[in-house]
């Protein structure tokens, strides 16, 4: 099992403070052992995230967004990590979808 972060990703956990970005390193060491730990994304308030999945760190306070890339699960790859105040970690994921494709 593999973990890419996207390059805009990295940026969001290069200014975790420490304590989270230690908590952050567990959840994922956790989803290498199951991708699916996650709770799977869909349309959420205009925000189509469908095949996209959340896990919470912190208390609910953050959270991780990834995608299962690849059908034999070779590759997680995260999105962004970041507070779900006023849906915004998903407006982040919804604009660096649209500039991807």
């Amino acid at each position: 099992m593999n973990i890419q972060f996207i390059p805009e990703a990295v940026n969001d956990y290069k200014f975790l403070d420490g304590s989270i970005r230690k908590l952050v390193n567990d959840k994922i060491n956790k989803l290498i052992e199951n991708p699916f730990l996650g709770e799977a994304l869909g349309n959420k308030h205009n925000i189509d995230l469908t095949g996209y999945y959340k896990i919470y760190v912190a208390k609910k306070s953050y959270r991780i967004v990834y995608r299962i890339v690849k059908d034999e699960i070779e590759i997680i790859e995260i999105w962004g990590i970041g507070k779900r105040d006023k849906m915004e970690i998903y407006k982040t994921i919804k604009k660096r979808i649209s500039n991807k494709t």
